[in-house]
Parts: structure tokens; C-alpha cells; sequence
């Protein structure tokens, strides 16, 4: 009997050492994370406070920053609480400030620019404009043969035809010349084209520079040049005939033609 109700007391109080012990434990766990927070929460504060910046501070930076006009947004971060304010969102109010400085000045450089460059722009027409520009001579043709002109250039009017018994025009000038003599070139320029004409016989036209050609007509021979030659003025183009069908009852003689941008024109006007 004894020995069971001792028994008892000894289970008892293993229990309550037990008991004792495991709350001894949570209350040291307890203390632990109680004092971890303390010193959490102290630290946090701590930080708060030094990411916080006065009033004077804060107009002082919005104030350099705004300096171009930007006070609007600057009124509405000074009207917040000071504890309000903390390191991040000064940063953020200062970097917005800044990139609308860094945009309006890029914005007030584009309108100088583009001002400038519309001025130089404008200068340089107005510069162009009284430059005086340089007037192209005429070509000044050469005589292709010397001789007397026994018919004219009647391109508006009717001359009579010996050979065709009517009135009718006349596109050129007729340069009496003896058969053979050598016809020379008026003018530099490029053998376009040789030819049998079925009017005028045998004939070599050739091309001048602005739009000229000279044609030369009634030629016995065009054995000194050849269609694609670069020629110069006074170079041997072939010799006089009588080739023309339309003046076949003439003396012998050049037909000679100008003719500007398609156009016959009187070659009276540009012979030397």
C-alpha cells in the first residue's frame, strides 16, 4: 500500500518538473522574440527618422530644381507632412523635377535650333536669290563654206523654186559654192546623222551642245567624218555637190540649216 501511494507522488512530480521545464523554455522562446522586435521596431524608427528630411530641406532642393517655372509640383510635396517624407519618396518627387527640367530645356535647345536652322535656310535663298546667275552665250556659228547666198531663209514667207516651177518655203540658206569645195563644221559637236535625203541629197547633220543642230545638204561626198565622231569647229565634213533633188536646176551649192531645240531658225542670225 505504501509503496503504490509512493509511487503516485513520484509520477506527480516528474510531471511537474516536466511542466515546469517546457514553460520555463516558451517563456525564454517568448523573451527572445519579444526582445527581437524591440530591437526591430527601434531600428526601423531609426531609419525612418534619418530618411526624413526637414521643411527647410525640402523647399531648399525643390527650389533648385525649379528653377524654370516648375513650382506647381513643388507646393504639393511642401504642403505634406514632414514625417509624411521619407527617402524614397524625396527621390522620387526630386527625379520627376528633374527629368521635367532636362525635357524643357531639350524642348527650349530644339526651338533655338530649329530657329537657327530656318534663319541659315532663309539666308541662304535670299543669298541665292541676289546672286546674280550667269547668262549662257549663244553658240556663235562659222560660215561652212565662204560664198554668195543665193537663197535665203524664208521659213514664214514663199520664195520661188527653179526647180519646182511654185512658190514655196525654204528652211535654210543656199551658199553658192564651186563643186568639191570643202564644207567644214560651224561648230564642235557630234555626227548624228549621214544621210540620202529624197529632197535635199546628201546630207550630215550634226549635233551642238543647248539644244543646236546644223544640217548640211547637196554634199557630194561625207567621206571625212563618220555617224558617233566628236568633231570641232572648222573640221572637214565633206565637199559641195549637186545632189539636192528639190535644187537640182540650181548652181552648185551648200544647203545649210540650224536648227534650235527641233525648230528651223535663220542661220543668218548666228553666223559670224
Amino acid at each position: 500500500m505504501r509503496r503504490d501511494v509512493r509511487k503516485k507522488y513520484n509520477q506527480e512530480d516528474d510531471l511537474n518538473i516536466k511542466i515546469i521545464k517546457y514553460s520555463s523554455i516558451g517563456v525564454a522562446i517568448l523573451a527572445v522574440i519579444v526582445l527581437a522586435l524591440l530591437i526591430y521596431s527601434k531600428n526601423l524608427n531609426n531609419e525612418v527618422k534619418e530618411g526624413t528630411l526637414t521643411s527647410e530641406q525640402i523647399s531648399n532642393i525643390l527650389n533648385n530644381v525649379g528653377t524654370s517655372g516648375n513650382t506647381e509640383s513643388a507646393s504639393s510635396e511642401i504642403g505634406k507632412s514632414v514625417n509624411e517624407l521619407t527617402k524614397e519618396n524625396i527621390v522620387n518627387s526630386v527625379e520627376n523635377n528633374v527629368s521635367e527640367l532636362i525635357n524643357n530645356t531639350i524642348s527650349q535647345n530644339n526651338v533655338l535650333t530649329t530657329d537657327k536652322v530656318t534663319s541659315t535656310t532663309v539666308n541662304k535663298i535670299e543669298e541665292t536669290e541676289n546672286t546674280p546667275k550667269e547668262e549662257k552665250a549663244e553658240l556663235k556659228f562659222d560660215s561652212p563654206v565662204e560664198g554668195e547666198i543665193v537663197r535665203d531663209f524664208a521659213k514664214d514667207n514663199l520664195v520661188f523654186s527653179e526647180t519646182l516651177q511654185e512658190w514655196t518655203t525654204h528652211t535654210g540658206i543656199d551658199i553658192k559654192a564651186d563643186k568639191t569645195t570643202v564644207v567644214k563644221s560651224a561648230e564642235e559637236g557630234k555626227v548624228k546623222t549621214i544621210k540620202n535625203d529624197p529632197r535635199y541629197g546628201l546630207t550630215v547633220i550634226v549635233e551642238h551642245s543647248d539644244g543646236y543642230q546644223t544640217v548640211y545638204s547637196n554634199l557630194l561626198t561625207s567621206e571625212f567624218v563618220v555617224e558617233g565622231e566628236e568633231i570641232k569647229k572648222g573640221q572637214s565634213i565633206g565637199t559641195v555637190g549637186n545632189t539636192a533633188a528639190f535644187e537640182i536646176v540650181d548652181e552648185p551649192h551648200l544647203h545649210f540649216e540650224i536648227i534650235k531645240d527641233s525648230v528651223q531658225v535663220d542661220p543668218n542670225i548666228y553666223l559670224k
